[in-house]
């Protein structure tokens, strides 16, 4: 077979269609990867330390003899684990490791030797962490989505995607609902990383497919433990916004239906993180209300506070809103309201 070195557009061209496998530490793995990607370490975290001792305190030879030791006592291993990753009449494969250097190059040799068609990144995870972080300057035709908490405006993004309309849904991509009360049960958050890597993936998808808009809705900068990078988050921010405006009391009764089901003690919890900012007798009021089983009051007042921050954010920014009066949340109506508005536009 053969072994060819791919550019990094080459490279996720292809791993659109073929297995990769990240043959860096399990630890470097699991900080962050290309998404997709199968963990296929070609050294333990232990063994990979080792070796770049030895290669700073003995000699580069030293280091390489450590890493034949390793290496060579598992030909089989990884040629059979490579097996049951692709499929039984495809022996079609991509691998990379940090900087494209002696690690996949090693990888490569063997799958190739065993009659593998291997395509190697050129530049390594280096490499195409440079393209993720370059692809956040580019202009995107984003169409944000705004209104007040309560709005239901990420259900309205994932109706528009099942009807066929390209959307950046940020608050999936984070694993966080985007406010101290969203954690999403049964989902981790990404790292920082992982999470640019993610977005990268999610936008490149987008821009092949060449829409006119992509739907985005208005997030602050930090979604959770992770940000939106700046030059990314600036172009959401100063973008076209179709501003959702709902009643307070529309608003109020689909957040008690949302949260209806989360345990007190988390909701509690949730206000503690936002205490300084909600004041202190509100949050503690708010917390009564919960213990006396009293969500309707306790959400009146969490409702008022992040409305109030979302008038003040929109107040800081030099835009103007298009926007749609509509009377109550609901999903299906309200995204027919904003595409009639659009084609009224057109």
């Amino acid at each position: 077979m053969a072994i060819h070195q791919l550019n990094i557009d080459d490279f996720l061209n292809q791993a659109d269609s073929y297995p990769v496998l990240d043959v860096r530490s399990p630890a470097e793995f699991a900080h962050a990867h290309i998404p997709n990607a199968h963990s296929f370490p070609i050294f333990s975290n232990e063994e990979r330390a080792e070796i770049g001792t030895a290669y700073k305190q003995c000699s580069r030879e030293a280091a390489i003899k450590i890493g034949f030791k390793a290496f060579g006592s598992r030909l089989n291993d990884y040629v059979e684990a490579a097996e049951k990753i692709c499929s039984r009449n495809n022996k079609e494969i991509l691998v990379y490791c940090w900087r494209g250097g002696m690690r996949s190059s090693a990888m490569a040799w063997l799958l190739d030797f065993y009659g593998f068609e291997v395509g190697l990144l050129d530049g390594g995870y280096k490499s195409y962490r440079n393209t993720v972080l370059k692809s956040f300057e580019k202009s995107y035709p984003f169409l944000v989505l705004g209104g007040k908490t309560g709005s239901g405006k990420t259900d309205i993004l994932k109706e528009l995607a099942k009807k066929g309309y390209a959307v950046l849904d940020l608050e999936d991509l984070a694993c966080h609902k985007g406010s101290a009360f969203g954690d999403i049960p049964g989902r981790k958050q990404p790292g920082q990383e992982q999470f640019e890597n993610m977005l990268h993936q999610a936008l490149r998808k987008l821009t092949l497919e060449q829409p006119s808009t992509i739907f985005v809705e208005d997030e602050s900068q930090r979604i959770g433990q992770v940000n939106l990078p700046g030059s990314l988050y600036q172009r959401i921010r100063n973008g076209r916004q179709l501003y959702l405006d709902i009643p307070f009391a529309a608003r109020l009764e689909y957040i008690l239906q949302d949260y209806a089901s989360v345990p007190t003690a988390e909701l509690i919890a949730a206000i503690l993180r936002i205490k300084k900012r909600l004041g202190p007798l509100e949050s503690k009021t708010a917390i009564n209300y919960l213990l006396e089983d009293d969500k309707q009051a306790c959400f009146d007042i969490l409702l008022q506070y992040y409305d109030k921050q979302y008038t003040k954010s929109l107040a800081n920014r030099a835009i103007q809103l298009d926007i749609i009066l509509l009377e109550k949340v609901h999903t299906e109506t309200n995204t027919n309201h904003i595409l009639d508005r659009l084609a009224q536009q057109s």
